[in-house]
């Protein structure tokens, strides 16, 4: 039987039985600012590991694109990342072989800004109507907050293999890029 100090006639609880005490509820914030403050972190470095092999698959793509670019235009490598975007039709200064996000200013996707660079010279006769493309070429990735987007910038020059800097600083040259070490 229950007391009369416990349960009113409609039902309703009354007394130390109504609800949460403060020290319950500030338990329970403490333990939820616990969780988050481990899993933050986690969180945030499984986000940073994401953008990087985004960039390496992206680098990856823009080689492929440079080759696929040469053999179909007969111009070269390309002349700047907007020669690998463009609208349909493709043409050699729009092929349409890169993620237009990538091949338009400011060249960023998942926290990495994406430069191609003309390198060894221009093509001494290129197709009429196209910008001149270069003999080699440098690509390049950059963490846009080093430390929050990325730690690693990634590079790749005429050999397409992908090379990577702990530093995040960019390759300025495909020489700089070729002495860094490769990916495996």
């Amino acid at each position: 039987m229950q007391s009369a100090a416990s349960k009113r006639a409609n039902g309703s609880m009354v007394g130390s039985e109504s609800g949460f005490s403060l020290i319950e509820l500030l338990i329970v914030v403490a333990i939820i600012l616990i969780i988050a403050a481990i899993a933050i972190p986690n969180m945030l470095k499984s986000k940073m590991s994401a953008n990087q092999a985004a960039a390496v698959a992206n680098v990856r793509t823009i080689t492929t694109a440079s080759v696929s670019y040469w053999v179909s235009y007969g111009n070269g490598y390309p002349p700047a990342l907007s020669a690998l975007g463009g609208l349909a039709p493709p043409t050699c200064n729009g092929a349409i072989l890169i993620d237009e996000i990538i091949s338009s200013p400011p060249y960023q996707k998942s926290g990495y800004t994406y430069n191609l660079t003309g390198d060894q010279g221009p093509v001494g006769n290129p197709p009429p109507g196209c910008a001149p493309g270069f003999i080699g070429y440098l690509v390049t990735a950059t963490p846009i907050n080093l430390g929050v987007t990325g730690n690693e910038s990634f590079c790749s020059s005429e050999p397409g293999i992908i090379h990577y800097d702990t530093t995040g600083a960019t390759a300025a040259t495909a020489a700089n890029c070729t002495a860094l070490p490769t990916l495996q």
